[in-house]
């Protein structure tokens, strides 16, 4: 018998910020030119890295913003390259930064929820964003 593979373990946020348009918020998806897709920002934790900080470490690289994380969101399992994946989400305020596009991110997209669930590579992505809505309504 093989043993069980261990899940890569990754971390990251949903990001929002409050939109200059009374309402809903908007939130901001990274595009990654490597899988041509649209998606929230995350990414492997290095070696004894806490979960939440490296989904805030990899806000600030993949978006130029620094967050205030809110409420962990629901964690996300899935296979990626054949290997189990697990991302541990949260829900997290933009409140300051600049995007500089780079080699792993070369676009971000800031849009309402709406926009964000079809603008979404992968549906898994999606519940994410009604999870930080159900979160925002609660804080």
């Amino acid at each position: 018998m093989q043993p069980a593979v261990q899940p890569v373990q990754a971390a990251g946020c949903v990001l929002w910020r409050r939109s200059p348009v009374p309402g809903e918020p908007e939130i901001c998806l990274v595009h990654r030119p490597k899988y041509d897709d649209w998606s929230h920002p995350k990414g492997k934790l290095k070696r004894g890295e806490a979960p939440l900080a490296g989904a805030l470490r990899e806000v600030a690289e993949e978006t130029g913003h620094t967050a205030v994380p809110g409420a962990e969101l629901p964690t996300s399992s899935y296979l990626a390259a054949g290997r189990p994946k697990q991302v541990r989400y949260w829900a997290a305020e933009a409140v300051s930064g600049t995007f500089v596009p780079g080699r792993e991110v070369d676009r971000i997209l800031w849009l309402t929820p709406v926009a964000a669930r079809a603008r979404l590579t992968q549906p898994r992505d999606r519940t994410l964003v009604d999870a930080l809505l159900a979160a925002l309504r609660l804080a």
